[in-house]
């Protein structure tokens, strides 16, 4: 029978931390803390924890509790719990896992601790692990259950229910039924709802959906939960090249996927490299060396506006008021082209925008940063105006809109152009995408200054 836990406030802060009564070696307080916290409440704190901490209180959870937390670590979080157990508590541990939640595990595990996790498990768990564990990275074959309660299509409702009663304790989920044919081909899948609501003696071929939402297994994962999302499935049936039932892609799989494909977007686009694991568990030293390669080459990229502004650097002598906006200029230029690649990267992630749109893109944008230039250049005018001559007010009214639009169609361009060259569109950054209309930006504004001016 599942543990019930009191209700938990998740928004509330514990009294006291697992990781305070653990270093404190107050095991009795440990031991109450972890009986009192839901597995996920737990998981977290083990996260936080340095490993030899993490293991002591996860040694001190009860067998069926254990696998509970265990399974809602991160991968790069369940390797020095894994290290530090011993063989009898190691192989219950991994025997009782879900096999999709085994094989995502492994994905990231040292050689040494795959050989011994395959070598611990029973001949049946180690064949469907492996199985998991051939399918490409990053597709759905990956992240989907094999344990399925498949229905003939030939049954009775009575028939069917016996089936999940005497299969379905070695099932991941019993909610979502797939409907197979002799050779195992996929025909339609059935709700447990509706077999619980008719009639016994009711056929089941009535009660199936056919032609259903389905992803084959070299499908990227990404992909799938995607789609998942879209059509508000809690299960979707993954079949192989002929169609044949492989398994099951589950709902909670599929939130942890777009979470992980969120938040590599987000560091991205963020100017940095994701990185695996608990915020607060990674040093110092981690953090700086997942962001240092980025603003390395963000640095290398800025020198192009110095390259720029050395170039006119006549014109700013005899014009010296006009250094007096480039910040401004420059600031407003990158706030939008990052304002555009932003959501664009964000379409791109939902299906909103396909590669095949980047013309229209191109051509929405421009317009959408001209009509933003001009609102700001409006100010810019009132601005120049207050604070040197009437020319320069004009020159700076100009630049805002020629670099606006100019800074909107880059920001949305060029994560079009990063998926039709193949590259992950997040790659193109906010940052980069600031730095290269920076220097661009300069461009515009000195030769709009040229030209009104006569400089």
């Amino acid at each position: 029978m599942p543990q019930s836990y009191p209700p938990y406030e998740p928004s509330a802060e514990p009294a006291e931390s697992l990781q305070d009564v653990v270093k404190g070696h107050r095991l009795d307080a440990a031991q109450e803390w972890l009986e009192t916290h839901p597995p996920h409440v737990i998981a977290d704190e083990l996260a936080r924890m340095d490993a030899v901490d993490a293991v002591v209180a996860f040694r001190l959870l009860h067998k069926d509790q254990a696998l509970a937390v265990f399974e809602e670590l991160e991968p790069v979080d369940q390797q020095p719990i894994l290290e530090g157990l011993r063989d009898r508590s190691f192989l219950d541990l991994i025997e009782g896992m879900d096999p999709d939640d085994r094989a995502r595990m492994l994905r990231e595990a040292p050689a040494k601790v795959v050989k011994r996790v395959l070598a611990g498990l029973s001949p049946h768990e180690r064949r469907m692990t492996s199985a998991l564990l051939g399918y490409p990275e990053g597709s759905v074959g990956r992240y989907m259950t094999p344990e399925v309660v498949a229905l003939a299509q030939d049954l009775t409702v009575e028939q069917a229910l016996r089936t999940v009663r005497a299969k379905g304790a070695d099932a991941e989920t019993v909610y979502t039924l797939p409907v197979v044919d002799s050779g195992r081909r996929l025909t339609g899948i059935v709700e447990l709802r509706e077999l619980v609501l008719n009639p016994p003696d009711m056929m089941i071929s009535k009660l199936v959906v056919t032609e259903p939402t389905s992803a084959y297994a070299t499908d990227s994962a990404e992909q799938a939960a995607r789609l998942m999302r879209e059509t508000n499935d809690l299960n979707l049936p993954v079949v192989d090249s002929e169609d044949r039932l492989v398994g099951l892609f589950t709902i909670d799989d599929a939130v942890e996927v777009i979470e992980a494909a969120d938040t590599e977007d987000v560091a991205r686009q963020a100017g940095a490299a994701p990185w695996a694991g608990h915020y607060m568990a990674a040093s110092v030293w981690q953090l700086a060396r997942y962001r240092a390669l980025w603003l390395s080459l963000l640095l290398v990229a800025a020198t192009l506006t110095v390259g720029v502004t050395r170039a006119f650097e006549a014109t700013l002598e005899q014009v010296a008021a006009l250094a007096l906006f480039i910040p401004m200029l420059i600031g407003a230029g990158g706030n939008a082209g990052a304002q555009a690649a932003t959501a664009c990267v964000r379409a791109l992630a939902v299906g909103e925008v396909r590669g095949s749109d980047l013309l229209k893109v191109i051509w929405r944008e421009c317009r959408v940063g001209l009509v933003l230039g001009s609102l700001l250049a409006l100010l810019g005018l009132v601005v120049g105006t207050m604070v040197v001559s009437a020319k320069i007010a004009l020159v700076v009214g100009i630049t805002l809109v020629l670099i606006c639009g100019w800074a909107a169609t880059i920001g949305g361009t060029m994560p079009l152009l990063a998926k039709r060259l193949r590259i992950d569109p997040a790659v193109v950054s906010a940052p980069m995408v600031t730095t290269l209309v920076d220097a661009t930006g300069l461009v515009i504004y000195f030769l709009t200054a040229k030209a009104v001016l006569g400089v």
